[in-house]
């Protein structure tokens, strides 16, 4: 099953399930973290899949309005220098632990969102899937890890490359708000494979794919180890890293102008497809 947030006309958003490619099923919750919360979401998505109350809202998907997945996650957590291309166009050694940073809700937009960028003119793309969490995981194994997954979406972890490398900490050029493309839905885990493959596009030309099965950490690996430190709750969002082709590893590097349409798709989940505003650096002095 797929599930999806979606904007209303009253400004809100509800959480709705896939019917099919063609249209979506309104359900009981505000966004999709929202229905995770609720022990018995399972049962409630299935009963509506198998037979619609109804009062319940059936939209047209070409008449949605898809919101960022997650609006209200109470975690978003990013691992860096995950795909072994990735880690060598970086100039980097294959890590022993996994490099983690953190960004905010806020951060987050939709799939088909137009974003604004003030204040960088080194704005990179970063193709990647992102695992949601369904139950709670305090210092699990990896077992329990991954029968916590409740699905995975498509996400592009955009970065500011100049404000990133102002300093060793990467959390600068990550943070901005309103420029993460999550979405366009979520592929519950009972029906996804193992692998996935991901690709990330500029202006219609691939600039990079991956397959996850190259990760260094997979999923419940990466679920588990940030287990052991920090609550892991229904709703947050794990991003699993990017493969090679990120502008900044090219020669010489290239970045997004305005304008541009950066589009990240993955096999099975779906495609997020942003167009990107890009105004003049305004210098900043600490």
């Amino acid at each position: 099953m797929k599930l999806a947030t979606l904007r209303t006309a009253g400004g809100g958003t509800t959480a709705a399930l896939a019917i099919g490619a063609e249209s979506y099923l309104a359900l009981p919750a505000s966004d999709v973290g929202a229905l995770l919360a609720l022990p018995e979401w399972r049962l409630l998505v299935e009963k509506a899949a198998a037979a619609p109350a109804a009062d319940q809202q059936v939209m047209a998907a070409a008449e949605t309005d898809l919101a960022p997945l997650l609006p209200r996650a109470g975690k978003v957590i990013c691992c860096g220098l995950n795909y072994g291309d990735h880690i060598q166009e970086m100039g980097r050694e294959l890590p022993e632990f996994p490099t983690l940073f953190a960004k905010y809700a806020d951060t987050l937009v939709g799939a088909n969102d137009a974003v604004e960028v003030h204040g960088s003119g080194c704005v990179d793309w970063e193709a990647e899937l992102a695992v949601v969490v369904g139950s709670e995981l305090y210092r699990a194994d990896e077992d329990q890890s991954r029968a916590a997954i409740a699905g995975y979406t498509v996400a592009n972890d955009v970065s500011m490359r100049d404000w990133q490398s102002r300093t060793l900490q990467w959390f600068q050029g990550k943070a901005w708000d309103a420029t993460t493309p999550v979405g366009p839905v979520m592929l519950t885990a009972d029906e996804a494979g193992e692998d996935f493959e991901v690709r990330g596009y500029v202006n219609g030309e691939l600039v990079q794919q991956g397959n996850t099965s190259t990760l260094v950490f997979g999923p419940a690996q990466l679920l588990s180890y940030i287990s052991q430190f920090t609550v892991l709750r229904p709703g947050d969002l794990v991003l699993t890293g990017t493969p090679g082709g990120v502008g900044m590893g090219m020669t010489p590097p290239r970045y997004l102008k305005d304008g541009d349409v950066l589009a990240t798709e993955i096999e099975g989940i779906g495609r997020l497809e942003n167009q990107f505003r890009i105004h003049a650096p305004i210098a900043v002095t600490a």
